[in-house]
């Protein structure tokens, strides 16, 4: 037998032992992260493709490698949809993830100590949207962080007083846990008025916007950031849009992002997720797709609806896109890792999160974060939505009396044995038993 021969025992190797184990795990359970979602046969086939194995830094007709000739085709077609889909003088489709992207941007329209302003962490925004000290974003530039009004909502006023006093270069109108709409005519007029960039960060609700069930931020930022996934339903990946009113403002705004992209931050991007981005632009132009958006909508509200009558709190009292905040503090402040390590054992997977006003920590955080973009691409609609809030409520209600002690050397302690027991509960089991079988009825993806 030759030495670079496989023996027949090694032929089936651990990993895609566990890859299909994974599989199983997600066509047996209901996912309610609001961020991950499935995407098409052809996506994934793109993303397994040979493209992996080509190098190509630089733009198109630009490259530093040779043979570059069909992936230079790929990349222009990419850009070529996303143009059409946004309606955009100019797309770059190489950054890696959204969070480079958005740091890409930043880095291409500030210099070190300009002051930048985004939506604070605990309303709901992102850590790259300047959360200080442990964030390039935070670290580098003079940060100012803006929050929520009494009803949860983006206090406008206040964006426009600390714009006037602090006069930022970027105000970035993005989110990760709000579930409301963004004002961008009312961003665009306070950036205008201190003569600041807007970044809109849409990489949760592109998917919506596409669909016509978000406004667009296209006429009123300058630049537009987002990543392929989430309610897109493409690969792990991002791109950053220059609009029309991006380069009126600045002539040379699309060279600056390129060039903070690439040779700035990164070297060579990953052609299959480029191939895999033009595929789901592609879809995303389908008639399709617009209904797949006004359903998320559908589902958030059901589901949203079906909650507050199970006697749960959500934060703004609802939603107006595909993201649910679950306020738990009725049962309990911190209750929120209980809460999601129990929905898991009773499989249905969210993740724990901050509210507003945030009474405990971001360790041990008061709320659950949900939303419907990936049940929706499984097919799932209201009847399913309102059975899932009944699991939900009967989980919450089955932990109520599980509270994290007081003293925080205890809490370690607490959740350690809390986890060991819960594992095993007969009504979370139980109640896992019955998602197994609603959820195997769907596929992980349909139109």
């Amino acid at each position: 037998m030759q030495a670079n021969k496989l023996k027949k025992s090694d032929q089936k190797d651990l990993i895609f032992e566990l890859i299909a184990k994974e599989e199983q795990r997600q066509k047996e359970m209901i996912g309610l992260i609001p961020s991950e979602n499935h995407s098409s046969a052809n996506v994934r086939a793109a993303l397994g493709s040979c493209l992996s194995s080509k190098y190509a830094e630089g733009y198109p007709k630009r490259r530093y490698y040779e043979g570059n000739q069909v992936i230079d085709e790929i990349e222009l077609e990419a850009q070529d949809r996303l143009k059409k889909l946004f309606q955009v003088p100019h797309v770059n489709v190489q950054p890696y993830s959204g969070s480079p992207a958005n740091s890409a941007v930043e880095f291409a329209l500030l210099e070190e100590g300009d002051t930048m302003m985004g939506l604070s962490l605990s309303s709901g925004g992102h850590l790259t949207h300047g959360h200080p000290k442990v964030t390039f974003s935070g670290k580098y530039f003079h940060s100012v962080q803006y929050g929520l009004d009494e009803n949860a909502r983006i206090d406008y006023e206040q964006v426009r007083q600390l714009a006037l006093k602090h006069k930022p270069k970027l105000i970035v109108a993005g989110t990760t846990a709000y579930p409301f709409i963004l004002d961008f005519a009312k961003f665009a007029e306070i950036a205008d008025e201190v003569g600041a960039y807007l970044l809109a960060d849409i990489s949760h609700i592109t998917g919506l916007v596409v669909a016509g069930e978000h406004p667009s931020p296209i006429p009123y930022a300058h630049v537009v950031m987002s990543t392929t996934h989430k309610t897109f339903r493409g690969p792990r990946g991002a791109m950053i849009m220059v609009t029309e009113r991006g380069l009126k403002k600045d002539a040379d705004l699309a060279d600056k992002i390129d060039k903070a992209v690439f040779p700035a931050l990164q070297g060579g991007p990953h052609n299959e997720t480029t191939a895999a981005i033009a595929i789901a632009a592609l879809e995303a132009l389908q008639p399709e797709f617009k209904e797949y958006g006004k359903q998320i909508r559908k589902n958030t509200d059901t589901l949203a609806n079906a909650l507050k009558i199970g006697g749960l709190k959500l934060v703004g009292d609802g939603s107006e896109n595909h993201l649910i905040l679950i306020d738990l503090t009725p049962f309990g402040e911190g209750f929120g890792t209980q809460v999601a390590f129990a929905m898991d054992v009773a499989g249905i997977y969210a993740n724990r999160n901050t509210i507003p006003n945030e009474p405990c920590s971001p360790f041990y955080p008061s709320g659950i974060r949900i939303g419907t973009p990936l049940v929706t691409t499984r097919g799932m609609k209201e009847k399913e939505m309102k059975k899932i809030a009944q699991w939900i409520v009967q989980v919450v209600d089955r932990i109520k009396d599980e509270q994290l002690p007081a003293d925080k050397e205890q809490r370690r302690t607490f959740l350690k044995d809390f986890k060991k027991r819960i594992i095993k509960d007969e009504a979370l089991l139980k109640i896992r038993a019955e998602v197994k079988e609603m959820a195997q009825n769907f596929p992980l993806f349909t139109w």
